[in-house]
């Protein structure tokens, strides 16, 4: 929200200019719900405390209604402020927050559930790391893929896939079919050289608000999504006539081939058709075919062929065209996803921080 602070600092504190503008906001955003902050950060003195009791004065009982998605946002917004982690606040909202849910992990495929720290509980986390809490960076995982992606990049995740298809045995506590979502995951955020994306396989479709950043992994999550629903034949061949050469259009038909036959495999069960679309990427014949096509393809005329499928409608569900610093406003990525602030306590405590790609966005 933008409602306006309150600067009520006691006289035994810091001048006005070093109390966080963001804590105080917490504070206050805390107490418009009604809702009361970790014990800890309530002492005298401390911007998130200061603007909690500003914010009782001024509502007093009159408060707003607090769902599950108001507690996490806040939530949310209190961790990354404790570690010094941007938070976009105009985008990433108790709404947005809500949207974010799912019944399973995306990497583990286990259903969501549990206390606080078991490995099926449900965690939102940044799928890049070097940047922050902001609209498009953000998933929902389980407690289990969050403890495995932990200073795990996208060649190295990919190593474990295959380390874990040669041996035929879980690495770190992951299948092959997990490292390789898990690199999927974290490659949809992390902006790579077009034949390097080309290559990667879309082991994982994008979870619900989730930014692409490489034009590669859009067509491929574009391409996977006509597949979900009835008519995908249709579609597909309307996809091929966009094509400008009849050399393109013999690929681009050899690739559906490849994968329609896991379609028909799966039947109609959703959860079951899903999985299934996503393995078929792990298919060698299925990913040669796909990178036949697409290097052919080039970077150039990828993004042109999204453009024109989403224009036509053709993308299934709600598609946005993002320039890149749209895609990626709030996400703090030159400072590593980090901010710089004073953090006022009983003790005085430093945290010091480092304070041309269209972008597909499915919703």
């Amino acid at each position: 929200m933008n409602q306006a602070t309150l600067e009520l600092i006691p006289a035994s504190t810091q001048p006005v200019d070093t109390v966080d503008g963001a804590g105080f906001q917490i504070g206050w955003d805390h107490a418009h719900h009604g809702l009361v902050p970790p014990p800890e950060l309530l002492l005298d003195g401390t911007p998130l405390g200061q603007g909690w009791r500003a914010g009782k004065a001024v509502f007093g009982r009159r408060t707003l209604a607090s769902s599950r998605a108001t507690r996490q946002w806040l939530a949310l917004r209190t961790l990354a402020w404790r570690l010094g982690i941007a938070f976009e606040t105009q985008q990433v909202t108790a709404h947005y927050v809500a949207q974010l849910e799912t019944e399973r992990c995306p990497v583990t495929r286990a259903p969501l559930g549990g206390a606080a720290g078991e490995p099926t509980s449900a965690v939102i986390e940044r799928l890049n790391p070097q940047a922050g809490y902001a609209a498009g960076n953000l998933a929902l995982l389980s407690q289990q893929a969050v403890s495995a992606r932990r200073d795990v990049d996208v060649l190295e995740a990919m190593r474990r896939a295959r380390r874990a298809t040669s041996s035929g045995e879980a690495v770190e506590g992951l299948d092959a079919g997990a490292w390789w979502r898990l690199a999927t995951l974290r490659a949809f955020a992390m902006p790579l050289p077009f034949h390097e994306a080309a290559r990667l396989p879309l082991a994982v479709l994008p979870p619900n608000r989730v930014r692409l950043l490489n034009a590669p992994q859009g067509l491929q999550a574009l391409l996977t999504m006509q597949f979900l629903t009835p008519g995908w034949s249709s579609r597909t061949r309307e996809l091929a006539a966009m094509l400008p050469e009849h050399t393109l259009r013999h690929d681009f038909n050899l690739f559906i081939g490849a994968i329609a036959p896991r379609v028909l495999e799966a039947g109609s069960d959703s959860v079951r058709l899903r999985q299934a679309l996503e393995d078929a990427w792990l298919n060698e014949r299925v990913m040669r075919r796909w990178q036949h096509f697409v290097l052919a393809l080039g970077e150039t005329a990828t993004r042109a062929l999204l453009e024109r499928a989403a224009a036509a409608g053709l993308t299934g569900v709600r598609t946005l065209t993002l320039e890149p610093e749209q895609a990626t406003e709030g996400w703090a990525l030159p400072q590593g996803g980090r901010v710089a602030r004073m953090l006022e306590a009983h003790s005085h405590v430093l945290w010091r921080q480092a304070g041309d790609r269209r972008v597909r966005a499915f919703r």
